[in-house]
């Protein structure tokens, strides 16, 4: 057959641009983001947020509403519903913040339909909006070595939308289900501490222990799982709202499962909880309904509960409908089925476990023995207008603040709430931002092994703590759920994540006083271009590049094992001769941030100065979290819960208080610029009531969390470096961990130097180079011996220089732990060589990483560090971890170096070429690479 080579390659270039990212703009903003400007614009009754990377429109009439979240880069359109701009939680009562209804289906959002959504008058009404520049948060004090060419605050247009409060007849006139108590008098109240006289109990006959009292406890259910126990009592029929609480404890029943009964007598209605599903959904938490002639398996259509936590029912009786609803403890209300208006009233109420009609019958298999709880139980009456509900519109201005950064897909969102009344009220709640996303992937069934891919966003906040990781860091706010709205997803059980709520787990509870103004924290929004893992990575790193810019600071640190002057002295001597730029006086070494005596402050400030005098800088190791202080100031955590290190101080305790009052002080005097801030706050709570800085469970989480960051920005305007392993970037962390396992530096050497590879090249894939620190135990640490120790390091010098170069070959800084950096001067050659290299292209090494060839330890293995903006474009450094001579072909791809149609090769032996770039931006060079030893080649 005859081949047409040149028409082959024709296609195959056609192909290439086609599928590589550079085609779809005029530019790839991550080789080149410097035309891609923001701006915010009205077009009639729209606001488009723009940077020609991302676009948010949001609709202003009737009320504000996101109808548009684009990446144009792609061309992707990342929103499938209308959703409002946030919610808020005042005085026990949630507002909507914006948003539009009326949408008919949620699985995409149709052009024809935004015209015709409606106002909800429900909602917090929009008033007015304001474009300005984005402002920083805190600030930066530049005093080390960094990217030069950050801006800080970022490039951009700030957005500001201001809601009120809607009219109170609004609010109780509206369809939404709203508080039990907004508007209405409690007609009866019990949290069963004890059983009224009015109350009738049923306990089924098929076990001696079924009771409505276990162990002295009311309102505990034990009894065989599918038998009846439950209290009866009569109704006052000016009663609107019929509720109850129920922990489902160990109970799976079915058409068994705890409820309300509502009794007439000829019939019987029953709202409940199926914790055990149905024979379709077996052991698949639902509600059930028995309507008084049928019975729904699954009301409100087939989902999976959350069973865990305690759920509250409802009938709420209108002059249109009987609504069954149901909320999770902590949650808000929905609307799970509407029954026809009764023709009359019923007679009499039941709570707890009745048969699937509501009744008393056991069933003829009666199972197990389980416990379960009745919380509460209310009755309220109907609305009443004479009924001060606290908050009148002007009282308050909710604004949502949107960014939109120059050069870089992502947006950033928070809201502040302005007190303009006379009062305090209380922020119970709030969730900055909703997002009804397009969803990643379709899976119909539920089975055990399913799990979820969350749609293609990556989203965090500045309230991330207690991982290296940005999502488990962001989990306790950054929420990924189901849609109840989304009724036509493919899942048949409606469990597709495709819901972005963002909000705090527990809290804030923030009193917000007469004239003050309230900030939740900042989410950051970045819509992916691609599915591509690399790419991915790349735009992360590009997020923390810009919105965190002091994370580019990268000094090289030794961490001096001793805190007397004679040690501390030898090591910033040593540092200085080689070129380190920081002493850290690190844990175990006797340094004590906490003493905060005159006498230790000024020896302290002397080791500064002298440190200061030899162009290097000093810091210390603190640990905060993972230690016991007093049973007083330490955290208490509620029932079943423990510390996140086991234990740990309350940061709002009196201690916690005296702690940070030491820091401020230390660094106020001493002239240390670094803290190493070890088991930093992991976001433990506290539900103590004695300690001055929370009231309780509900705000300690938040009032910690300001403690601390508070300190970090802070520390970030005075150019104090942090090393914090926890996720505290956005709110002025410098580094954390790259990621390693700390007892793999007692394995043997040459093991150690693969793991260290191996842990940069999987920690860089979101982590810039200068994010993650390493680890170099100069000393023996965890154990291991000879074998895993370094010194004497002459003796070991290779072994010394590989870990260095694994390193700085990366741009990425390790703990050097151990009382020196030399003990000859070969071996001080060789580590000032090295520094001396790194300096020489520590552009192109500080650059990002685009990962190669993962370290396996029987071949080569090597990454390609690329800087597009500078002289130096890339630097490919390659590994040996065998006993053999190795020469090789490697194939090195070029794109992300900016490099488009030739290259000037620099080799490590000195050998220089030009080189052409094939149609792919790859060349191909031969590395010869030394036994256990590397090689570079250098790409201008």
């Amino acid at each position: 057959m005859y081949k047409n080579n040149s028409f082959l390659g024709l296609i195959g270039l056609l192909l290439f641009f086609i599928y590589t990212p550079s085609s779809f703009a005029q530019t790839d903003w991550l080789i080149d983001n410097s035309s891609y400007k923001s701006e915010v614009e009205q077009n009639g009754d729209q606001l488009i947020l723009t940077n020609g990377l991302i676009q948010r429109v949001i609709k202003i009439s009737p009320n504000a509403a996101t109808i548009k979240l684009d990446n144009l880069y792609s061309g992707e359109s990342f929103l499938r519903g209308v959703k409002p701009e946030g919610e808020i939680q005042i005085n026990g009562i949630t507002y909507e913040i914006g948003g539009l209804k009326g949408q008919p289906n949620y699985a995409f959002l149709k052009e024809e339909w935004i015209p015709e959504l409606t106002n909800n008058p429900a909602a917090m009404q929009f008033v007015d909006y304001e474009i300005s520049e984005p402002e920083m948060p805190f600030d930066w004090a530049r005093i080390r070595y960094g990217d030069e060419n950050a801006e800080w605050p970022p490039k951009g247009k700030h957005l500001r939308l201001d809601f009120q409060l809607p009219e109170a007849q609004n609010l109780l006139a509206s369809e939404s289900p709203l508080p039990s108590f907004l508007g209405r008098n409690v007609i009866y109240q019990s949290d069963f501490k004890s059983l009224d006289p009015e109350w009738t109990r049923h306990q089924s006959k098929s076990h001696p222990r079924s009771s409505f009292e276990n162990e002295g406890k009311m309102g505990e259910i034990y009894t065989l799982q599918n038998s009846t126990v439950y209290i009866e009592k009569e109704l006052n029929p000016s009663s609107k709202i019929i509720e109850a609480t129920f922990n489902t404890g160990t109970d799976k029943a079915k058409e068994f499962g705890p409820g309300i009964t509502l009794v007439w007598p000829e019939k019987t209605i029953k709202f409940y909880l199926r914790p055990g599903g149905n024979e379709y959904d077996q052991d698949i938490p639902m509600f059930g309904l028995w309507d008084g002639e049928k019975e729904i398996k699954a009301a409100g259509g087939r989902q999976k509960l959350d069973m865990t936590s305690p759920w509250t029912l409802r009938f709420r009786i209108t002059d249109e409908a009987v609504l069954c609803e149901a909320k999770p403890q902590n949650g808000e209300w929905t609307t799970i089925e509407k029954l026809p208006v009764f023709s009359s009233y019923p007679e009499k109420v039941r709570i707890g476990k009745t048969n699937g009609k509501g009744n008393g019958e056991d069933a003829q298999e009666v199972g197990e023995l389980v416990r379960l709880q009745v919380i509460d139980f209310a009755t309220y009456g109907g609305l009443d207008d004479q009924i001060e509900n606290g908050l009148k519109p002007e009282d308050l201005i909710v604004s949502v603040h949107y960014e939109i950064y120059d050069g870089i897909p992502v947006m950033g969102k928070w809201l502040t709430v302005k007190n303009n009344s006379n009062s305090t009220f209380t922020i119970n709640d709030f969730t900055s931002e909703i997002i009804a996303a397009v969803e990643y992937e379709s899976k119909v069934e539920m089975r055990e092994s399913t799990v979820f891919q969350k749609p293609n966003i990556h989203v965090e906040t500045d309230m991330a703590f207690a991982s290296m990781s940005a999502d488990d860091a962001n989990a306790h706010v950054v929420h990924w759920e189901p849609d109840p709205e989304f009724q036509t997803q493919v899942n048949y059980l409606r469990q597709n994540p495709a819901l972005l709520k963002v909000s705090p787990t527990y809290g804030p509870e923030y009193d917000l006083k007469a004239g003050e103004e309230f900030k939740s924290f900042r989410t950051f929004v970045l819509p992916h271009d691609s599915y591509e893992r690399e790419r991915k990575g790349l735009a992360l790193r590009k997020l923390y590049q810009t919105l965190a810019p002091w994370s580019s600071e990268n000094p090289l640190m030794m961490h001096a094992r001793f805190a007397d002057w004679e040690q501390v002295k030898l090591a910033i001597d040593q540092a200085s001769e080689v070129g380190f730029e920081m002493v850290i006086l690190t844990f175990g070494s006797g340094f004590n941030i906490e003493d905060d005596s005159e006498e230790y402050i000024a020896k302290m400030k002397s080791y500064a100065e002298y440190a200061k005098s030899k162009g290097v800088e000093i810091g210390g190791y603190s640990l905060l979290a993972s230690r016991k202080i007093s049973p007083e100031d330490d955290v208490v955590m509620p029932e079943g819960k423990r510390p996140t290190f086991g234990n740990s101080p309350c940061l709002e305790s009196e201690w916690g208080h005296e702690y940070f009052r030491k820091l401020y002080n230390f660094y106020e005097k001493s002239g240390f610029t670094l803290l190493e801030h070890d088991g930093s706050y992991p976001g433990d709570i506290c539900i103590s009531e004695n300690h001055p800085g929370h009231k309780g469970l509900a705000d300690s989480r938040w009032n910690q969390y300001q403690r601390i960051s508070d300190f970090y920005k802070w520390s970030r305007e005075k150019g104090i470096y942090l090393n914090i392993p926890d996720f505290y970037f956005m709110t002025g962390g410098s580094k954390i961990a790259m990621g390693y396992r700390e007892v793999n530096w007692s394995l043997p050497r040459n093991e150690q130097l693969v793991h260290a590879r191996q842990n940069i090249f999987d920690g860089t894939w979101e982590k810039t180079s200068t994010m993650g620190w390493m680890f170099v135990p100069l000393t023996e640490y965890h154990g291991g011996g000879a074998a895993a120790t370094i010194e004497p390091l002459n003796e070991h010098l290779a072994h010394y220089q590989n870990m260095i170069s694994s390193n700085l070959g990366a741009g990425v800084q390790a703990c050097y732990r151990g009382p020196r950096l030399f003990d000859t001067e070969e071996t001080k050659i060789m580590v000032k060589s090295m520094v001396d290299w790194y300096k020489d292209h520590r552009e192109v090494l500080e650059g990002n990483i685009i990962h190669l060839k993962r370290a396996t330890g029987h071949d080569l293995d090597y990454w390609l560090n690329v800087n597009p903006q500078g002289n130096e474009k890339g630097m490919l450094m390659v590994y040996n971890p065998t006993d053999q001579l190795i020469i090789k072909k490697i194939k090195v791809p070029l794109y992300y170096t900016g490099l488009t149609d030739a290259t000037q090769v620099t080799m490590s032996n000195g050998q220089e070429m030009n080189m052409q770039l094939a149609r792919d931006y790859s060349v191909e060079v031969e590395v010869t690479v030394p036994a256990n030893g590397d090689a570079w080649v250098l790409f201008k």
